[in-house]
């Protein structure tokens, strides 16, 4: 039997990278999925591959959060993937130093404030049937300093916490709504490709990329939506507030290991 049969679900950010595979291994285990994202043309195309639903959705905007909650008043799974490195549209300075408060607020509103309202927005529709699961898209940015990237590095990490927060709270409600967070490293996106680009030295960049990573490669989207099925199926009715890390070993601490 399919792991989601007759569950419903949300992914934000699913109208490509993480957020479709997510979606297709959802819609591929039994669930009835909603995709929100702000690119309709791949969100709705995706939608329709999948039997799914497309609904515009700006993470950071409460009232297109509260027009899901009328549209979708209950719920069984939220993922919370969408967000943005700062660097989309903007190629810096996103140091401690020099990083503009507009750039912050940006990145932060995203990625956290996303992150606040769809877990708002989850246990309200969740609580009638007082059960669901939570899971909230981190990084390994989020675990570790990026002088690079500050305001993402922070809203990830904000992100771990506000899980914890997440999880702690249902539990103390009564609730069997479970929240987890996912800590993807390099995993192979869109947003990789453009910047290993599709020249000549394409496989060199790849493996300087992934140097210091144990496994020596990138991950895939789909080993990320795998993590994301544990969590959202009754494989892990146990498991709350915790962190799934997705790195190929590079926070085992191997580049700091004695003998190499």
């Amino acid at each position: 039997m399919p792991k989601l049969q007759n569950k419903s679900a949300l992914v934000t950010g699913g109208a490509r990278g993480i957020g479709e595979a997510i979606a297709r291994c959802f819609a591929k285990e039994g669930a009835m999925v909603v995709i929100g994202d702000v690119d309709a043309e791949n969100g709705t195309r995706v939608a329709s591959e999948i039997g799914g639903t497309f609904v515009a959705l700006d993470v950071s905007s409460e009232e297109d959060w509260n027009n899901l909650a009328k549209q979708q008043p209950g719920i069984d799974i939220v993922v919370n993937n969408a967000g943005i490195t700062g660097f989309e549209d903007s190629p810096g300075p996103h140091d401690p130093e020099n990083a503009t408060l507009a750039e912050w607020h940006r990145v932060h509103a995203i990625n956290l404030d996303g992150t606040f309202l769809g877990c708002r927005y989850a246990i309200k529709a969740m609580r009638a049937k007082k059960a669901g699961s939570i899971i909230n898209m981190s990084s390994r940015s989020g675990l570790v300093g990026i002088p690079g990237a500050a305001a993402y590095a922070s809203s990830k990490a904000a992100i771990r916490n506000h899980t914890k927060s997440v999880a702690l709270y249902c539990a103390g409600q009564g609730l069997k709504i479970r929240c987890n967070s996912i800590h993807p490293a390099a995993i192979m996106t869109p947003m990789w490709e453009a910047l290993i680009g599709d020249g000549p030295d394409r496989a060199a960049r790849m493996a300087a990329m992934v140097a210091d990573t144990p496994l020596k490669r990138f991950g895939t989207v789909e080993e990320v939506a795998a993590i994301a099925l544990m969590l959202a199926s009754d494989d892990a009715t146990y498991m709350t507030g915790s962190e799934v890390h997705l790195d190929g070993g590079l926070l085992a601490g191997s580049s700091a290991s004695p003998g190499d």
